[in-house]
């Protein structure tokens, strides 16, 4: 089933597995008005009946927005340890500005001065606005755990990178159930955030890809978190971390040409204009690649904008990799 998304990437997909005890839904989507009528439509019709328990394989709140409210009316919620805590932190934090940290962040990325004092007044996003509270108890996923759900026995395999302990599942006859951790067409965002600052969600996401690829099949269906299911899964694993791979070498070639900061990055990582509405997304990720050639010793801090935003140039063993 495929959910309304209020931005860019317009839906997210959910799936159902018919068990004895009722349905297992793998994510839920959000808990806003246009996502709650979808839901009201499929309880009517396709999904008459009892919801046993919710499967959620990250923390993002297009993944997790509805399962508190199905948690309420009696499903059993199973999740990793890390991504509850998370998606349970993230439904807490809810200021009124952005905090201190998260301006100095921003700052030190380079967003624009006239951008960062506007949005110093704004109100943030918070998942709260879009996701349903996490209610006490749930059943903990953990690497290598078998599942039977749906008449299927599955494995449970996580990711990192775009989400801390990203649970995707694998069946012993040839599905996959790959949440955001494996999309058909694009990569997840891989962002860095003021909570952890020198996070390395590249490379983690890069170590996830290889780790994966040892359990993949060209001829498993993959059913996405977003976009349409696909086959090819070792070919889309290597292509994942291939483009990666490119952006970094793109990146640290520029840098050793003379420094910039991670905002002054966007043009080498996207290779089109990014508007008002995806620059969040855009910073976050271009600090995840800084961090990724800092982690790697090729970049290293080459000083400061008037602005306060850090600049990035090639150490010496960047500057022999990016020629």
């Amino acid at each position: 089933m495929r959910l309304p998304l209020p931005m860019r990437l317009d839906h997210v997909n959910i799936y159902a597995l018919a068990d004895d005890d009722g349905w297992t839904v793998i994510d839920t989507g959000f808990d806003d008005a246009p996502s709650r009528a979808q839901w009201a439509a499929l309880r009517a019709g396709p999904l008459a009946g009892r919801v046993a328990r919710v499967l959620v394989t990250h923390s993002h709140a297009d993944h997790v927005g509805r399962a508190g409210a199905l948690q309420v009316e009696g499903a059993e919620v199973l999740m990793s340890r890390t991504a509850w805590l998370t998606a349970r932190m993230l439904w807490l934090d809810q200021p009124r500005h952005p905090p201190p940290e998260q301006l100095q962040f921003w700052r030190a990325a380079g967003m624009p001065a006239e951008m960062l004092a506007r949005r110093a007044t704004e109100r943030p996003w918070h998942s709260a606005d879009v996701a349903a509270p996490l209610r006490p108890g749930f059943r903990r996923l953990q690497e290598g755990q078998c599942l039977t759900l749906g008449s299927r026995r599955w494995a449970v395999r996580m990711g990192e990178g775009h989400a801390a302990e990203h649970a995707t599942l694998w069946s012993d006859d040839g599905i996959v159930i790959g949440g955001d951790q494996l999309l058909p067409r694009i990569s997840p965002n891989l962002g860095v955030y003021p909570t952890e600052p020198l996070a390395d969600p590249v490379g983690d996401w890069m170590d996830s890809c290889a780790r994966l690829a040892r359990f993949a099949r060209p001829d498993q269906l993959v059913l996405p978190g977003h976009g349409l299911p696909f086959t090819g899964l070792p070919f889309r694993l290597a292509a994942l971390i291939g483009n990666h791979r490119a952006a970094l070498d793109r990146l640290v070639s520029v840098l050793a040409e003379a420094p910039r900061t991670a905002v002054g990055c966007f043009d080498v990582l996207y290779r089109r204009r990014i508007g008002e509405g995806e620059f969040g997304l855009a910073l976050v990720e271009a600090v995840a690649h800084i961090n990724r050639l800092r982690a790697e010793g090729l970049i290293e801090a080459a000083g400061t904008t008037a602005d306060g935003g850090t600049l990035w140039g090639a150490t010496g063993a960047g500057a022999a990799s990016g020629t």
